[in-house]
């Protein structure tokens, strides 16, 4: 039996998230749980620093990156994780029931990603403390990866010596994420005229009449298995007896296919442009911001044999499959490193009923082992 199945300590590695999920760490605002990462790395013996990223995204801290030598001259791995939560995700309360560890209900609970970094961090910790023969590790804890993966985007990969790694940012332990969609970041402002809504209504063109028209003809949802959009913000009208005159709406479309994400984004234009003609006067200005491109890594990439190898050895099973979400990787994999996306077990994610075992954080941290030292291997 691979003897890293006795290393990983399940009451450490669960301390340390209670501990982690305990500290608000809300995007932009990092700084207080980076400082705390910094700590444990250099206790660990890395170098650890920050870069810039922060000045270029407004938030508190940059991009934490710690540094270990290794014990061989194998080429150095990735391990990454982001630092961030969604809200509400301040003055988090975990319950911890048995083998799960939930959020109370008020908040989310922040294993998404926390829990990737306890990970990251207890496995670095056997490493150091049972002197495993290992590569150079290259610990990368980003900041907004919820609003848009700023800090990858941001990050000074001259820093950053690894070029292949593991993201760990998804909920399916057992599943390496090596597929994600591109995303299009849509805001449409849609413009009509005011009016008194109890005096001189027929004088007002009603934004949020047309707004809805357009809305109510859009698809929206599952397009296809690999195409969603979603309209998530609407903000519009300034009194109840106001014929409202501005209606703003945020939204998205992803796809792992570039052309059918084109075409979902303009199917959402035509619907508002469609809706805006039927009423003489409005008028429909829709800006599109590609957010992130989207990540495919073959199944058979270095990387995923490094990992389907490291899963074998420590009594486990990975599958490679594509994902809905968007994460660090597909950043990462664009500016040319190598990385798939673990998963740690974090369920019912940016929700209020958020939860995970720790039997599945302990899983993926015993696969995670099992990689490092195959990696130490590597010539």
């Amino acid at each position: 039996m691979y003897r890293g199945l006795r290393m990983i300590q399940a009451d450490r590695l669960q301390a340390l998230f209670l501990e982690l999920v305990a500290i608000d760490s809300l995007s932009r605002r990092e700084g207080r749980i980076a400082e705390r990462l910094a700590h444990e790395l250099r206790e660990l013996g890395a170098e650890a620093e920050f870069d810039d990223a922060g000045q270029h995204v407004g938030g508190e801290t940059g991009n934490l990156i710690g540094r270990l030598p290794g014990t061989t001259g194998a080429p150095a791995l990735l391990l990454c994780a982001h630092m961030d939560t969604v809200e509400p995700g301040a003055g988090v309360r975990p319950i911890v029931e048995g083998d799960v560890i939930r959020s109370d209900g008020t908040t989310v609970l922040g294993g998404d990603d926390k829990s990737g970094v306890a990970i990251i961090c207890e496995c670095v910790r056997v490493c150091r403390e049972r002197g495993l023969s290992h590569p150079p590790l290259d610990v990368v804890f980003t900041i907004c990866e919820e609003v848009g993966l700023l800090g990858a985007k941001h990050l000074d990969l001259s820093r950053v010596r690894a070029r292949r790694g593991l993201v760990f940012d998804s909920d399916a332990v057992g599943f390496a994420f090596t597929r994600a969609p591109g995303a299009n970041a849509i805001e449409i402002v849609v413009r009509g005229r005011a009016a008194h809504a109890g005096m001189a209504p027929e004088q007002g063109l009603s934004a949020i009449r047309v707004a809805a028209e357009a809305i109510s003809g859009m698809r929206l949802g599952r397009i296809d298995p690999e195409t969603t959009a979603n309209l998530g913000l609407i903000q519009g009208g300034r009194a109840v007896n106001i014929v409202p005159e501005e209606v703003r709406i945020r939204g998205e479309a992803r796809s792992h296919d570039l052309a059918k994400l084109a075409a979902q984004t303009e199917h959402m234009r035509a619907c508002f442009d469609e809706a805006a003609a039927r009423h003489p006067g409005a008028q429909v200005e829709m800006t599109v911001r590609r957010d992130y491109e989207p990540m495919a890594v073959a199944d058979d990439a270095p990387i995923m044999q490094l990992l389907t190898a490291a899963a074998v050895r420590a009594g486990h099973r990975i599958t490679a499959a594509g994902m809905g979400g968007g994460c660090d990787a597909n950043v990462l994999n664009r500016r040319g490193l190598e990385v798939v996306n673990l998963g740690t077990g974090m369920r019912d994610i940016h929700t209020t009923k958020e939860w995970l075992r720790v039997t599945d954080m302990v899983a993926a941290a015993e696969v995670t082992l099992a990689a490092i030292e195959l990696a130490g291997a590597m010539p």
